[in-house]
């Protein structure tokens, strides 16, 4: 096709330029590289004994069996999913938008590869010519940077394949008239979900511990983490505009052709089941699984860099033993809730969706901070002669741990359909129609900014205050307070499995409703009676109907409230591996009293009067305003090709479902733009990074600081205003049942705005953030390499060159992705925008 090949080309020039570039730079570095100041070196686990007699590696050796066990559980979860009942029609449903799916990771995946070779590049650049590394250890980095990806990668395929089970079963079950199997598959799918990436993201971390060589187990960190956040970028990233692609081309046949949602005839609503699990299972599965390992890379980096050799294996036993027990803790609350819930819902005939899925993410919150305390009094109960830090650090975790309950609360008042400011937005599309609609849901963003800032800056001051005596005894570390903002990240995704299985439930739900649709059963001839006779009941479709609905409203909610978790993740995160980089630049002393600390002199310019630093900090709040127009003009361009296919194509009369190729040509075109705007938007903030670090080291720090700040608030501002126009339009489609009235359509055009607000711009915010500052560290130690050698004229060189390589992409990703009309198909006076005179 020809689109694509020009994309293949772009693809190919763009990888051989930079390779070339790149090249060049290996050339004229020479061999009078000096040695990095950023060698990780493990301790030996074996030197230090916990409780009963057991060393740090025994310790760790345990986690790895916990690990083991939690992919079995996921497994068993899966293999129990599979088996459930579902009619034929629903399942031929489910296992087309599995084959779609299938179609675009695959597509995704060698996407990703033409990607990690520039990754790699620079890599070889730094290890291999720089470091003057020998070949196994280069090798051995590249290595982990692919089995990153591959986990990221993994994961995503797992999730829909999980999800895609799930949706036909929960569609199914809702025939049955009783509401909590609607409830109960979509968790047990999430579930499944979360265990297996968190037991496969803690068990790779724990094979690098214990297993790789001490001295190169640093490099393979960083290696590691910089393929799990290249992965989880493009399929966040791409994920995100694909599905905002489908869903806006959907949708927007509701109010064309005043049909009803998930019409069968619609070709773009296989597309958009598609999307639900490109954007809602695939990127966030990859996202997770990468916040989840970054977090762990970024504290074991602090700990290697500002902790003492003799405190180094108490404190890095410990942070992997609380996050094993967490999982447990997360296994042990799913099973609780599931006996509590099934005693109160499972033979009702109405259900509050939402009300056991918040008791969930507060019961496995009490019981994380229970085990949190535990654990650090058994293992650190004495922690450098000091017998109070253990529950200094545990208080420091719990503001974490607490704020993966609190943060989804605090969106919910902004994102529910119970919510005020959801009903505001009805309210104000009675008469005011898209525009007071729009301007709503606006407001409710701009609000959920402010407590969103007010509650992450609380959570960060508690672990503050509380970081403030751990020197009390002797120094344990330099800049207690950034590891106790790491600790707080850390605490994020202490409950991970819950928080993915949350978060994952969404787009079953969403999915469910549409299979239920698409598979026409109800126009299956003598269906209740086959339904009696091979599943042993009577199908209610009026309920089932009325249960998916509602379900999905809990569904979004639930979607809503897991993406603000990741964001401050990635923010809070953030600071610990900026940390890094400053201790790279500045150097650790001795202080006047003997004890080590940040070189005074070189501090300094980590100031405003170091005018770089403060011009590093305007700079990033422009990346993430570019960042942002950029994946919705992608959306919007895609979007509008989507529509045109459909509206060409779609027929109405004596069909009762969209041919399959004309639904995979929708896919189609969803993948082509998904992969164009991906690109812009990936090679932009690839050369951008190249060209800040090369240009000025402590400019790149302040730009670094910057993305992390205007990238939290776009983030939750896009978000939370994105969730407040979905489920204002679910509100109308189920309590006031009020479908293709002028208000439902006022509520579709504001759910169409807020799709690439809250499932395109904001969600792919996150990776971005936890790229920059990854690839960043690599970067900057490339350029104070390449200067030491005695070449700064060729750093700001390249950082011109990498500067002008960034805007191309910049000015491609809207001039490239215009919407045009082809030159061949205008008359008369139109003119090239393809726009016609009144």
């Amino acid at each position: 096709m020809k689109p694509t090949s020009r994309l293949d080309a772009l693809r190919a020039s763009v990888t051989g330029t930079a390779a070339r570039i790149l090249g060049l730079l290996a050339v004229l570095a020479g061999s009078t590289a000096r040695a990095s100041e950023a060698d990780l070196v493990l301790p030996d686990f074996r030197t230090v004994q916990f409780i009963g007699g057991l060393d740090g590696r025994s310790l760790l050796m345990a986690g790895i069996a916990v690990c083991i066990f939690g992919l079995i559980f996921g497994f068993m979860q899966y293999s129990a999913l599979r088996n459930l009942p579902v009619h034929r029609s629903m399942l031929e449903i489910s296992e087309l938008i599995y084959e779609t799916c299938k179609t675009y990771l695959i597509t995704q995946g060698k996407f990703i590869l033409y990607l990690e070779v520039l990754i790699g590049v620079v890599m070889v650049v730094y290890f291999g010519v720089l470091r003057h590394m020998e070949a196994v250890k280069v090798i051995t980095i590249l290595v982990f940077s692919l089995v990153g990806i591959a986990g990221s990668y993994g994961v995503a395929w797992f999730g829909i394949r999980v999800n895609t089970f799930a949706n036909s079963r929960t569609a199914f079950a809702s025939l049955r008239g009783k509401p909590y199997p609607t409830y109960a598959i979509p968790l047990q799918a999430g579930m499944s979900i979360g265990m297996v990436l968190i037991s496969t993201e803690l068990l790779l971390m724990l094979f690098i511990l214990l297993f790789v060589p001490a001295d190169f187990a640093g490099p393979c960190f960083i290696g590691f983490a910089i393929g799990e956040s290249l992965g989880a970028s493009v399929l966040r990233i791409a994920g995100g505009i694909f599905t905002k692609i489908a869903d806006i081309g959907s949708d927007l046949m509701k109010i064309v052709f005043k049909i009803k949602e998930d019409d069968a005839r619609n070709p773009g609503v296989i597309a958009d089941c598609t999307g639900d699990n490109a954007g809602d299972s695939v990127g966030p599965s990859a996202d997770g699984f990468e916040t989840y390992g970054v977090t762990g890379v970024a504290l074991i980096t602090f700990i290697l860099l500002a902790v003492p050799p003799e405190f180094q294996v108490q404190l890095l036993v410990w942070i992997f033993m609380m996050r094993i027990v967490m999982v447990l803790a997360s296994l042990g609350s799913y099973g609780l809730n599931g006996i509590i819930q099934g005693g109160k819902y499972k033979n009702v005939d109405h259900m509050n969706f939402e009300h056991p899925l918040t008791f969930l993410v507060w019961l496995t919150s009490f019981v994380s901070v229970a085990l949190t305390f535990l654990v650090s009094y058994l293992l650190i109960p004495n922690l450098g002669g000091d017998g109070t830090l253990w529950w200094k650090l545990s208080a420091i975790i719990t503001c974490g741990t607490l704020a993966g309950a609190i943060i989804p609360e605090a969106i919910k008042v902004f994102t529910s359909t119970e919510s005020r400011h959801v009903r505001e937005v009805v309210t104000a599309s009675r008469e005011g129609g898209a525009s007071l609609n729009v301007i709503s849901g606006l407001v409710a963003g701009n609000f959920s900014a402010y407590w969103m800032g007010i509650i992450i800056a609380a959570l960060m001051g508690g672990a503050y205050f509380f970081s403030l005596d751990i020197n009390n005894v002797q120094q344990i570390m330099i800049a207690p307070a950034v590891f106790a903002f790491g600790l707080v990240a850390f605490g994020f995704l202490g409950m991970g499995p819950v928080t993915i299985a949350v978060d994952s439930y969404g787009p079953v739900t969403d999915n469910a409703q549409s299979v239920y649709e698409l598979s026409l059963i109800e126009n299956v001839p003598n269906v209740k009676a086959e339904v009696q006779k091979d599943f042993g009941f009577t199908p209610d479709f009026d309920k089932g109907k009325q249960y998916l609905e509602e379900n999905d409203g809990a569904g979004n909610t639930f979607k809503a409230t897991a993406k603000p978790v990741l964001i401050g993740t990635a923010v809070v995160g953030a600071t610990t591996m900026i940390f890094s980089i400053i201790v790279i630049l500045v150097g650790i002393t001795t202080g006047p009293d003997g004890l080590p600390m940040l070189n005074a002199a070189k501090s300094a310019n980590l100031s405003l009067l170091h005018a770089p630093f403060l011009l590093g900090l305007v700079t990033g709040g422009a990346v993430i305003y570019w960042f942002s127009g950029a994946s919705m003009q992608a959306v919007s361009t895609g979007a509008y090709r989507a529509v045109e296919f459909i509206k060409a194509n779609i027929k109405l009369e004596g069909v009762e479902k969209a041919s399959v190729e004309d639904s995979k040509k929708v896919v189609e075109i969803c993948t082509q733009y998904a992969q164009k705007g991906m690109l812009n938007i990936f090679m932009g903030v690839f050369l951008s990074t190249l060209a800040f670090a090369f240009l000025e080291p402590y400019f790149f720090v302040g730009y670094l600081i910057s993305i992390a700040i205007f990238g939290l608030y776009q983030a939750v501002f896009m978000a939370n205003a994105g969730g407040a126009w979905d489920n204002a339009k679910k509100l109308v489609e189920t309590e006031l049942k009020a479908k293709g009235t002028d208000l439902h359509a006022a509520t579709v055009v504001g759910d169409t705005v807020g799709d690439p607000f809250k499932d395109t711009s904001s969600v792919a915010l996150n990776p971005v953030i936890k790229f920059t500052t990854l690839f960043g560290l690599l970067a900057v130690e490339l350029a104070v390499e390449l200067a030491a050698s005695g070449n700064t004229n060729l750093t700001r060189i390249l950082s011109g060159v990498f500067f002008i390589g960034s805007m191309f992409f910049v000015y491609r990703s809207f001039y490239g992705m215009r919407i045009e009309t082809p030159m061949a198909a205008l008359t008369g006076d139109e003119t090239k925008t393809g726009v016609k005179p009144a």
